[in-house]
């Protein structure tokens, strides 16, 4: 049965903070919110809890997941950014977009694109999610919560708790989320190019 925190979206409490990622320490899968939408959550070097992510998603092999970061300092150890990168990335960061960039061999391979030794990486711009990030001292792996059959991710987190109570260790209500998942732009190339169009604006990469 998953635990059920209510934490405040602007003044998270650090209690409720502590909790959570000891949760995440201990091998935990938790939902969690984002400037865009819920996601899951789980530590970066658990397999365990990543093979959960592809199995409740029902995700194949070539998925690409995303490490949050907690800032562009972070996001540099797990990706490799030219300065015309780093100048893009701060205009977008923390806000709804995700970057897919080269990965350093900080990433564990098993996260990568499997040909192309890609990661996406972003910085939310959410109070909650930081604070998660900063306790637990590094990054999140994670996915949107888009379940099957599903073409939208999941906002309320009463209805997340009802159906994934037994298959989270963890949900968190942050208040009510986006319906729509972040903007996903490949840095990967010369030039970047959108690739999903979210809720992040897409103007300047037009």
């Amino acid at each position: 049965m998953a635990q059920f925190f209510s934490i405040h979206p602007d003044n998270p409490q650090a209690r409720l903070i502590d909790q959570a990622v000891e949760i995440l320490r201990r091998g935990g899968l938790i939902v969690y919110p984002t400037d865009s939408a819920y996601a899951l959550g789980c530590h970066i070097g658990d397999k365990m809890a990543l093979d959960r992510i592809r199995a409740l998603r029902q995700l194949d092999k070539h998925h690409n997941f995303t490490l949050m970061c907690r800032d562009l300092s972070e996001l540099a150890t797990y990706a490799r950014v030219t300065n015309a990168d780093f100048r893009l990335l701060k205009s977008h960061t923390p806000g709804p977009y995700t970057f897919i960039l080269n990965a350093t061999s900080e990433v564990p391979r098993r996260l990568m694109h499997p040909k192309r030794r890609t990661i996406g990486m972003r910085v939310p711009n959410n109070a909650i999610a930081l604070a998660l990030m900063e306790r637990l001292g590094e990054p999140l792996m994670s996915s949107s919560l888009i379940l099957p059959g599903d073409s939208l991710p999941l906002t309320d987190p009463y209805d997340i708790r009802d159906l994934l109570e037994h298959q989270v260790e963890l949900v968190i209500d942050g208040g009510f989320c986006g319906l729509e998942p972040t903007t996903v732009v490949d840095l990967t190339e010369e030039v970047p190019k959108v690739t999903r169009v979210g809720c992040g604006a897409v103007d300047e990469f037009q």
